[in-house]
């Protein structure tokens, strides 16, 4: 259900690479959530670093909103990044697990696809 790796390198290091990767893999960076500093501004800070990655790849998400528009509600890929035990961890929902939810076989290539690409953008930013 989950892509997740681990890795030595700082947050802020693995950030700029996904941002960087992705770019080349044919995705655009949609947003960037400093989720940590957010809720720390919020009054309710969080006891580690949090940074939430939005990346779509507007070939593939045409690919699945011409089927069915209620994907929109999936979409775009986040990828979190977060620091736990003086590592890294980064961490992505497996397109092909969430396309479960919306019963659409026929997208499943297509998926198959966006989380072959998730996984290379994770593993090439560590």
């Amino acid at each position: 259900m989950f892509i997740k790796v681990e890795s030595e390198k700082s947050l802020q290091e693995i950030r700029q690479k996904i941002e960087e990767v992705a770019k080349s893999k044919g995705f655009g960076v949609m947003a960037v959530h400093e989720v940590s500093s957010i809720l720390q501004n919020k009054g309710f800070p969080i006891s580690y670093s949090c940074v939430i990655v939005e990346v779509c790849s507007p070939k593939h998400a045409s690919q699945v909103l011409s089927v069915d528009p209620y994907i929109s509600t999936a979409m775009p890929c986040r990828i979190a990044l977060f620091e736990k035990d003086g590592k890294t961890l980064i961490s992505t929902m497996a397109p092909t697990a969430m396309l479960e939810m919306f019963q659409r076989p026929e997208l499943r290539p297509v998926a198959e696809e966006v989380e072959r690409l998730m996984r290379e953008i994770i593993e090439e930013s560590c």
